[in-house]
């Protein structure tokens, strides 16, 4: 046994010593194997190919090895740049182009215009756009990610080997220093396309470019270059022949993947005139047939039921034929991306409502049923020239005045010659109304430009002055549209015809939705104040719950009223209630509801209209009528209001008036009349970073004005009269004017002592003395009450602590006789030990005695049993 065991350790350690020859031999070998050239597979062979135009393996070869090279050719004519090319890209980044998805709008502009100079040459010479694929007049983009190159593609009037040279160095022909100067002197714009920075802006993505053209009458050339002093222009030998056209690849940077995205190239091809295809992917299901092992793996598994049995026999002859099956795979396929047409382009008479909000949704990426509410499509002429579509949302987003004058939200998008420039041009509109969703093609804006420098552009000034008057004319022209904005004279007229039920209440729901852009628009535009008022929508005392405007309002005014009133506050429903409104209503006049907290600011502006002022009547100057009594009045009570205006000198009262505004109620109290109204302080308090301070002169000085003809106003007159140092006296006018201060809507200084005078009142008329005080709780009963809680407490606790005690005595007497019933069952073990002299005899006796102490309900011997057992 020994020699055996012996025999097979030394075996194993003779193995462990011959593997590791084994392996270096191995790798050794490998090594020579590597050394060996072989021959890479072909194209012929067309090994991994897949169904495409087959090209000739050289051709294939010699085109992978450009582009995955990044370094001049070295057969090819080299050239200098006479600028200095820093200086060159200084100007391109740090001076007009801070965005760099610039260089996408630079090159898909540029084949735009090379296909509109071979379609201009083919209504001449038909001949010049050749035939089959050539002819077609496209533009084709190309990803790949895997080298991270993009390839633009265009059948265009192409280049010849000069027209490379001196178009793609234009700006080292000029110069940049003469690109500055004249820039710096003429402020041209335009100029910028002539120096050629636009094709150059592409190198902010990519640090090796190459420009593959073909011209009808010159041989197809190859231009690179890497933007560092050279460029180099070569017969091309290389790719595959273009037919006529030109091919720019793009090697981008590392820092420019995102680039390769689909989602990046199809904002900048949404409305060229030519077709731009993509070459994109997409899964697809296709059948392909069923392998041998598959096939025999499905014939293995019989049917489970007899039914299937009989369908499988139905089915015989159809599975006699070739088995396919379902996969999905990854297809490469020409997508139009601009498959989208533009309507602006057309004219209006010719766009259907159809198409109009078909585009809509397009243009805003609303793909809900809603239709816009309204929209404009105009032509301008004149110095600056361009087309325009502008849409009404059908709601507004629910952060339209969510940092309002902080954020720089723009829903415009600007095209120039149908090239998209930018949809950050907040400049185009004003913000109010930065609701409006659309876009602008100009034909008289440069192209080569960045965002920053369009800004400047003085052309701007005139698109956004005339955008402004045409969107406001849009929304105009929709109130008057709407059936529900028609005045009462022509209602009639518009019952019987029927017509226009869709536009019904479409100016509420606009004024809903946009209403607060309007008013803002009167704050900030002063130039178009008068207009924007006209589309102003409002509740009053005589509207029903239906909204008016001003124009419907002053067509109502009584004759003789110079003013137009209104009130502002919280709610219609306060506002109502009001007691500056009650003689108003008494005679007729109808009063504007404001319940807008920018309704405050606005009437700041808004300070007339149609030749009519505007009046608060919460504040002083209000007129109503003419009152032949006024004199007398002011007479009679003229010691009353001097005492009054006296005692409450401490309340920063102005002046205590007989009022002309009051009916029912005894008196209230008015604003100065450019001070802030009681509504404007409490909106100007609940600001987060108000300071009383600074707030306290624009509060302005308070005004009281009494009622005559109130029986709690003539009754003071007499007491004053009387006894004008009478305190109760005092008291009732401090506490008539505090009621008055909330009435009005101010808010107290001191509640608290408003309160107090409120409580004396009560006690007057409960005939209650002044001096009476609420009856103190006794000490001494509050004291016994605690020593009784106490002992209660002491009692429940010691009852508890009893009660606990008798529980753990009687779980601790089990305990204690059980360890007695063990002594004494160890000392019969012993005993029967030594008589027996046998351990099992004696288990065998415990046993029984369990058994007896079980049946006898004896638990005690029963536990002191179980405990022997398990020592």
């Amino acid at each position: 046994m020994r020699k055996r065991t012996l025999v097979s350790v030394l075996f194993l350690f003779s193995l462990l010593f011959l593997l590791p020859d084994q392996g270096r031999k191995l790798h050794a070998n490998a090594e020579d194997s590597s050394d060996e050239v072989t021959d890479p597979p072909k194209v012929e062979e067309k090994l991994g190919g897949h169904s495409g135009l087959s090209t000739d393996s050289d051709v294939v070869h010699r085109e992978s090895e450009s582009i995955s090279k990044k370094s001049l050719r070295s057969n090819a004519e080299k050239f200098e740049f006479q600028a200095e090319v820093s200086r060159l890209m200084d100007i391109i980044i740090n001076s007009l182009y801070s965005n760099k998805d610039i260089f996408l709008r630079e090159l898909i502009s540029n084949a735009s215009d090379a296909l509109d100079k071979i379609r201009f040459l083919a209504l001449t010479d038909k001949d010049v756009l050749g035939e089959g694929d050539t002819a077609k007049l496209e533009i084709q983009i190309k990803l790949d990610k895997a080298k991270k190159i993009i390839s633009i593609r265009d059948r265009g009037i192409g280049m010849t080997k000069e027209d490379l040279i001196k178009n793609l160095g234009t700006i080292a022909k000029s110069g940049t220093s003469a690109f500055v100067e004249k820039m710096q002197s003429s402020g041209d714009l335009n100029l910028i396309g002539q120096f050629g920075v636009g094709f150059y802006s592409t190198y902010l993505v990519a640090d090796y470019i190459e420009v593959i053209s073909k011209h009808n009458d010159d041989i197809q050339h190859v231009w690179e270059s890497k933007a560092d002093g050279k460029f180099a222009v070569s017969e091309d030998t290389w790719n595959e022949p273009l037919g006529r056209g030109t091919e720019i690849r793009l090697h981008l940077r590392d820092e420019a993947g995102e680039y390769l995205e689909e989602s990046k190239l199809k904002r900048y091809s949404e409305f060229i005139n030519f077709p731009i295809h993509l070459w994109a992917s997409k899964e697809v299901e296709t059948e392909v047939p069923v392998e041998e092992d598959e096939s025999t793996e499905e014939e293995t598994e019989t049917p489970s039921t007899e039914e299937e049995k009989e369908e499988d026999a139905e089915d015989e002859d159809s599975e006699k034929k070739q088995k396919t099956k379902k996969v999905k795979e990854t297809v490469y396929e020409w997508e139009l991306l601009n498959d989208v047409k533009a309507i602006w382009l057309r004219s209006p008479k010719e766009v259907t409502e159809e198409e109009y909000t078909k585009f809509y949704h397009s243009l805003s990426k609303d793909f809900s049923e809603e239709k816009p509410m309204a929209w404009s499509h105009f032509n301008a002429e004149g110095d600056v020239e361009f087309k325009a579509v502008l849409y009404v949302p059908p709601k507004a987003p629910h952060d339209l005045y969510e940092s309002y004058y902080n954020s720089n939200k723009a829903n415009l998008k600007l095209y120039v010659r149908r090239v998209f420039i930018s949809d950050e041009f907040d400049e185009l509109l004003p913000k109010y109304l930065s609701f409006l969703k659309g876009l602008v093609d100009s034909d008289t804006l440069p192209l080569n430009v960045s965002r920053e420098m369009l800004q400047q552009h003085s052309s701007l000034k005139t698109i956004k002055k005339k955008l402004i008057r045409k969107a406001l004319d849009m929304i105009r022209k929709l109130a008057e549209e709407d059936p529900d904005e028609v005045h009462d004279d022509d209602k009639k007229d518009v019952e019987k015809s029927g017509e226009n039920d869709e536009k019904k209440g479409q100016y509420s729901k606009f004024w809903n939705e946009f209403g607060k852009s309007i008013k803002l628009g009167i704050i900030e535009d002063a130039s178009n104040r008068n207009r924007l008022a006209k589309l102003l929508r409002f509740e009053t005392t005589k509207s029903d719950g239906k909204l008016t405007s001003l124009d419907q309002y002053i067509k109502r005014m009584k004759k003789g009223q110079k003013d137009v009133f209104y009130i502002t506050g919280s709610s219609k429903e306060q506002l109502e209630k009001s007691p500056f409104l009650e003689r108003l209503i008494k005679k007729g006049y109808e009063v504007i509801f404001f319940t807008d907290p920018v309704d405050e600011y606005l009437m700041q502006y808004l300070m007339d209209y149609e030749d009519k002022k505007f009046q608060n009547v919460s504040k002083e100057g209000l007129k109503v009528g003419k009152d032949s009594k006024v004199k007398e009045l002011k007479e009679a009570f003229k010691e009353l209001t001097k005492w009054w205006k006296e005692s409450l000198a401490s309340e920063n009262v102005d002046d205590v008036k007989i009022s002309n505004r009051l009916a029912d109620t005894p008196c209230v109290v008015v604003a100065s009349k450019f001070g802030w109204s009681a509504n404007m302080e409490r909106i100007m308090q609940s600001q987060t970073l108000s300071d009383a301070n600074k707030q306290a002169y624009m509060r302005g000085k308070r005004v009281l004005e009494i009622n005559p003809r109130h029986p709690i106003i003539k009754e003071l007159k007499e007491r004053v009269a009387s006894d004008p140092e009478d305190e109760s006296v005092k008291e009732t006018a401090q506490l008539m004017y505090q009621t008055a201060l909330i009435e009005s809507g101010f808010v107290l200084n001191d509640p608290k002592d408003f309160a107090g005078r409120i409580y004396n009142s009560v006690k007057s008329s409960l005939k209650i003395s002044p001096d009476a005080v609420a009856e103190e709780e006794v000490e001494a009963e509050e004291t016994e009450t605690s020593e009784e809680a106490t002992e209660a407490k002491s009692d429940d606790l010691a009852g508890g602590l009893n009660i606990e005690a008798e529980q753990v005595e009687e779980r601790r007497q089990p305990r204690m006789n059980c360890r007695f019933h063990l002594v004494m069952f160890f000392l019969i073990y012993v005993f029967l030990y030594s008589l027996v002299k046998s351990r099992i005899l004696v288990f065998f006796t415990i046993w029984f005695l369990m058994d007896y102490v079980k049946a006898t309900q004896h638990v005690f011997w029963f536990e002191a049993f179980n405990i022997l057992l398990k020592q």
